[in-house]
């Protein structure tokens, strides 16, 4: 991490739910909260709580010089509805196998 810039991971308990056009694309109870500095809090829920079967891989990749190269996953209304980190640095190894929403709905 640069100086003044900050990344935490932390094992979140409350559930979270992910909703599309009226339905659950994903809900979890185990999400991994990220905290980074300058960003609002990330919620990364595990593959097997997400609708894997409703997305689509996407072309899209971006390159994040703390995280890694995070790919896209989309919706047929949505493009780019959600990112992974396959192969995240090792700093924020706890990420790997978990997706990220940009829209999330916090539900207890």
């Amino acid at each position: 991490m640069t100086a003044g810039h900050k990344i935490t991971i932390e094992q979140g308990s409350q559930r979270v739910r992910v909703e599309r056009g009226g339905r659950v694309v994903a809900e979890s109870t185990q999400p991994l909260l990220l905290r980074e500095t300058g960003c609002p809090v990330r919620y990364y829920l595990p593959s097997e709580d997400v609708a894997m079967e409703l997305l689509t891989a996407s072309d899209t990749t971006t390159y994040c010089p703390f995280k890694g190269t995070a790919s896209y996953w989309s919706l047929p209304d949505a493009p780019d509805f959600v990112w992974t980190y396959p192969e995240p640095k090792a700093e924020v190894a706890a990420i790997k196998g978990h997706l990220c929403f940009y829209e999330v709905e916090v539900v207890g």
